[in-house]
């Protein structure tokens, strides 16, 4: 089936003990809401809806898939409550609170905490070009810490962009839409149609997929930042992997920004996954030291850096 535009449910439509206030977005897996509980709180509301397998016609509630698209439906669907389990078992400031997962409308609806503020996206792209490297090594540090907590439940995130970080009012940085989420380390468990984001999925997410792991949120962690300083994402990490044109942080950026925390995206932006931070640990280790000043410095001694960088990388 093609892919075709799903109408969302309208305001004021009924919804277990919620109401639908309105939309919040519309993607290619999922529709979200904003609603109100019967407490009168405000909640959003994701709901399974990819618009490869389904279809809602104004007027109806129920999608329609026909049925060569049954089985994908049904798996996706199964795939789309386990993972609203997992994520109600995770309770931390940096990631989006599921409070709720219920089936509805022949699909299934995943019920988190409505957050005020806006996404670092919308950010970047308030700000492009004046981001403080305070500001980055604050809101990313901040945001290790919830991606800590998702990989200690043997979870993968593997959406990882700056649409994905939300910031509340006060610049706290969330964790939301776990699209991806339902990839987890163990090794038995089945993989869904890679999602993914061109620009910050790693090399991983393309092809067998069988080396994904904890470094390859990383290198979407890197490919965030980089989009923080360039206002913009980086090159597609599979156009990189046959001509890699992308222009390291160290070169683009000298004298700008401190030498390490250019040194550490283009740690996390390695195409080798061995070559990157293993752990979230180890790179909000690296982001937490103390701050050099940026010293304007001539091209060949940026050079020199670089490539004792490389022969020499990180552990």
């Amino acid at each position: 089936m093609a892919q075709q535009a799903n109408q969302p449910l309208p305001n004021g439509h009924p919804l277990e003990e919620y109401t639908i206030d309105r939309q919040l977005s519309l993607g290619g897996f999922s529709i979200v809401y904003l609603a109100t509980d019967a407490a009168g709180t405000q909640v959003a509301i994701k709901e399974y809806l990819p618009n490869s397998l389904a279809l809602r016609v104004n007027g109806s509630t129920r999608p329609v898939i026909t049925s060569e698209h049954q089985g994908a439906f049904r798996y996706g669907m199964k795939c789309f409550f386990e993972e609203g389990r997992a994520l109600a078992k995770l309770s931390h400031p940096n990631v989006i609170r599921v409070l709720n997962f219920f089936r509805a409308n022949d699909t299934v609806y995943m019920v988190m905490e409505y957050e005020h503020g806006r996404t670092l996206q919308e950010f970047i792209q308030k700000h492009q070009g004046h981001i403080s490297e305070r500001f980055i090594r604050g809101v990313f540090t901040r945001m290790l810490n919830g991606l800590r907590e998702v990989h200690s439940h043997k979870l993968l995130h593997l959406d990882l962009k700056p649409s994905n970080i939300y910031l509340r009012s006060d610049n706290t940085p969330v964790l939301i839409d776990f699209g991806a989420a339902r990839q987890t380390l163990a090794t038995d468990q089945p993989i869904l149609k890679p999602m993914y984001t061109p620009g910050f999925a790693s090399p991983e997410h393309y092809g067998t997929r069988k080396d994904l792991g904890p470094w390859s949120d990383i290198y979407s962690v890197g490919a965030s930042m980089y989009a923080c300083l360039a206002g913009n994402a980086p090159q597609a990490a599979d156009d990189r992997l046959k001509k890699d044109t992308l222009t390291p942080a160290m070169m683009r950026w000298d004298g700008q920004f401190s030498d390490r925390l250019l040194e550490i995206i283009d740690w996390c932006l390695n195409l080798n996954h061995l070559y990157r931070p293993q752990s979230v640990f180890a790179l909000q280790k690296a982001l937490v030291e103390t701050v050099t000043p940026p010293t304007p410095k001539a091209n060949q001694h940026w050079l020199g850096r670089f490539v004792d960088k490389i022969r020499k990388p990180n552990k």
